[in-house]
C-alpha cells in the first residue's frame, strides 16, 4: 500500500514542482551527488545519460536542442553554425556557416578545420554510432570500415567562406538531429584520434572542467573564453560552480538532498523513500515523461540464450508488475514487452509474452515459460546476471536470479559500479549472458531504439562501445530500417508503419526482456530553484539557481 500511496502523492507533486524563479541570481555553488563516474569523459564516445547531462554545458555542435523546458527542448536551433541549414541537393546537402570569434577553453579559435576533424574523429575513435548514424555522410562507410585510414570525402570545407559542407548519401531526415547531441560536439583540430579516457577535453560551452576524479568527482567553473551567443543553444549559466561528487548509495542520496548536504542527485530515488518525499518534499519532487525503458539483453551468441527457446522461458516468466514495483510503482512506471516506449513514433501497443497475449501485458505465463524452458535442454546451465550495484538495478537483478532460478537455471547475480557496467556488458570478451540496464532516446525517433540497440552495425566484437548488448545480426531487418530511414523525411506515416513492423519482429525474436517504460523523477533540495527539465537532455544544471 505505501507504493500506491507514494505513487499518487507524486501525481500531485507533478503540478506543484513546476515553479520556477522569476528573478534569478547568478552565482554560487550548484552541489550535484552520484555514486560513481560513468566511464570515458570523452564527449565522442562516452554514452550515458550521467554525463550528457553535463556535457551539454560543456562542448557545442554546429546545432543543438534549445536548452530550455518543455516540447521547446526537442527543437534544433543553430550553436557554432549561424542558422540552422536547410538541405539542398534533393536533401543530401547541408551547408553551415560556422561563426566567428569563438574559442576553446583552452584559448584557440573555433576553425572549419577543427569542425572538419571532429567529424571524422566520430569513426577513428569507434563512436558508437559510428556505424549507424555518422556513416551517412559520403566516404562514412569507408571510415567505419578502414578509421585510421578515414578521409571523409563528404566534408568539405572553405576557410575563405567559414563554412563546412556536409554531403549524405541519401537524404536523413535525422542527421540534424544527431548532429545536435553531445557526440556532435566540436573539438580542438589537434585534439588525439583516440579515447580520451580521464583527461577532459577543451570545450566551447559556458563551463569546463577544473578537475575530474573518476573515483571523486568532478568540478566545473565557467569557461574565461565563453561569451554568449544564443540564449537558446549556450547560456551564460546561473552557478559560478558545479561540483558533481562521486560515492553516495541511493540511499544515503535522498538524506543528503533532504538535508540540503547536495541541490540534486542522480541516481532514482528507492521506491521505499518515495513516500516520505512525496509527504514531506512535495515542491521538491519534479516528474516529467521520457521515452525511456528499462530491460535485460540477452546474449544471442552464447549459451544458454544463443537457444531461444531459452529466451522465450524468461520471456513468458518474468511479472512485468513486480518490476513496476521495484522501480516505484505505476505513477512511475507501466510494464511493457517491446521496445519502443508509448510516446515514440511509430509506437503500437504489442505484448506476446504475456498469459493473455494483445496489446498489453496482464501477467507471467509459467505454463509456456517452463514448456519453453523443456524444450530448450538448458535446465541446470550456469547464468550470472550484470547489473549495476544501485537501485533499482540490483533489486531488479536479484528479482531475475530468482526467475532464472525457478524455470531450472543455476543463477547469481554480479553486481558492479556504474563507472565500469555498461561498457562491461557491451564487451563480447566479458561473455556476459544477461544484464540489466535501460535506455532513454537521445532524441524522439523510433530508429533511436530500433536501429540504434539491434542493427548490425551496432555490433562490434570486442569493443567497450558496442550497444548492440544482445550482439543481433539479421540483415533482412537493416535492410527494413534503412528503408524507413530514407521514407521518413517526405513520408513520416509510410515510415512509421515500418519501425513499427519492426518493433514487433524484434519483440517476436526475443533479444531483451522489456521490463517497464519510465518517466523521469528528480529530487531536488530546498536550496535550488530554477529547476528545468529539458525532454533532451533532462536536468540542466546550469540553469538552476542557488544563491
Amino acid at each position: 500500500m505505501k507504493v500506491v500511496a507514494a505513487a499518487l502523492l507524486i501525481v500531485a507533486c507533478l503540478i506543484a514542482g513546476k515553479a520556477e524563479a522569476k528573478a534569478a541570481d547568478y552565482g554560487g555553488t550548484l552541489r550535484l551527488i552520484t555514486t560513481a563516474g560513468s566511464g570515458s569523459f570523452d564527449p565522442q564516445i562516452n554514452y550515458t545519460e550521467r554525463y550528457w547531462e553535463i556535457f551539454q554545458a560543456m562542448y557545442d555542435g554546429l546545432v543543438t536542442f534549445a536548452k530550455t523546458s518543455g516540447p521547446g527542448s526537442l527543437v534544433i536551433v543553430p550553436d557554432l553554425a549561424t542558422e540552422v541549414p536547410k538541405p539542398t541537393d534533393d536533401g543530401k546537402t547541408y551547408v553551415f556557416h560556422l561563426r566567428r570569434g569563438i574559442k576553446f577553453s583552452n584559448g584557440e579559435p573555433v576553425t572549419v578545420q577543427a569542425v572538419a576533424h571532429s567529424i571524422r574523429r566520430l569513426f577513428k575513435v569507434n563512436n558508437p554510432n559510428a556505424g549507424t548514424w555518422y556513416d551517412v555522410i559520403v566516404g562514412g562507410r569507408t571510415c567505419n570500415a578502414h578509421p585510421r585510414h578515414c578521409t571523409l570525402p563528404g566534408v568539405v570545407i572553405d576557410a575563405a567562406s567559414n563554412t563546412v559542407t556536409i554531403h549524405l548519401r541519401h537524404p536523413d531526415s535525422e542527421f540534424l538531429d544527431q548532429l545536435a547531441v553531445p557526440f556532435g560536439a566540436i573539438l580542438p583540430a589537434d585534439t588525439p584520434d583516440h579515447d580520451m579516457g580521464t583527461q577532459p577535453i577543451p570545450g566551447t560551452g559556458s563551463y569546463m572542467v577544473k578537475s575530474y576524479d573518476p573515483s571523486g568527482g568532478i568540478v566545473m567553473v565557467r569557461n574565461p573564453h565563453f561569451h554568449q551567443w544564443s540564449a537558446q543553444a549556450q547560456p551564460k549559466g546561473y552557478p559560478n560552480e558545479i561540483d558533481y561528487k562521486f560515492g553516495l548509495s541511493a540511499e544515503s542520496q535522498v538524506t543528503a538532498v533532504e538535508n540540503n548536504q547536495y541541490d540534486w542527485m542522480f541516481e532514482d530515488v528507492p521506491a521505499d523513500r518515495l513516500n516520505e518525499i512525496a509527504t514531506k518534499y512535495t515542491t521538491q519532487v519534479h516528474i516529467n515523461p521520457l521515452n525511456w525503458f528499462y530491460y535485460a539483453p540477452m546474449n544471442v551468441n552464447i549459451a544458454p540464450f544463443n537457444n531461444k527457446d531459452a529466451r522465450l522461458a524468461v520471456e513468458y516468466a518474468v511479472n512485468r508488475e513486480s518490476m513496476v514495483k521495484l522501480f516505484g510503482g505505476n505513477a512511475l512506471a507501466k510494464p511493457d514487452c517491446q521496445i519502443l516506449p508509448p510516446e515514440m513514433p511509430g509506437y503500437q501497443p504489442y505484448c506476446p509474452y504475456t498469459e493473455h497475449p494483445g496489446p498489453t501485458w496482464s501477467a507471467p505465463n509459467w505454463t509456456l515459460a517452463r514448456a519453453y524452458m523443456k524444450k530448450s535442454g538448458m535446465i541446470g546451465q550456469h547464468v550470472t546476471v550484470i547489473t549495476e550495484v544501485q537501485s533499482p538495478f540490483r533489486q531488479i537483478g536479484i528479482y531475475l536470479q530468482d526467475v532464472l532460478n525457478r524455470l531450472g537455471f543455476v543463477a547469481d547475480v554480479k553486481p558492479l559500479s556504474s563507472n565500469i557496467e555498461f561498457n562491461y556488458i557491451q564487451n563480447t570478451n566479458n561473455k556476459v549472458q544477461i544484464s540489466v540496464t535501460d535506455w532513454a532516446q537521445d532524441y524522439p525517433a523510433a530508429s533511436d531504439f530500433l536501429n540504434v540497440l539491434f542493427s548490425c552495425n551496432s555490433f562490434r566484437k570486442g569493443s567497450d562501445n558496442s550497444i548492440n548488448i544482445s550482439g543481433f545480426c539479421e540483415p533482412a531487418i537493416d535492410a527494413e530500417m534503412a528503408h524507413a530511414e530514407t521514407l521518413s523525411l517526405l513520408h513520416p506515416n509510410q515510415a512509421n508503419a515500418i519501425w513499427s513492423h519492426v518493433d514487433h519482429q524484434i519483440t517476436r525474436r526475443a533479444l531483451v526482456v522489456s521490463l517497464f517504460s519510465v518517466a523521469k523523477l528528480d529530487f531536488t533540495a530546498a536550496t535550488l530553484k530554477n529547476f528545468m527539465f529539458s525532454g533532451e537532455y533532462m536536468f540542466l544544471p546550469q540553469l538552476a539557481v542557488v544563491k
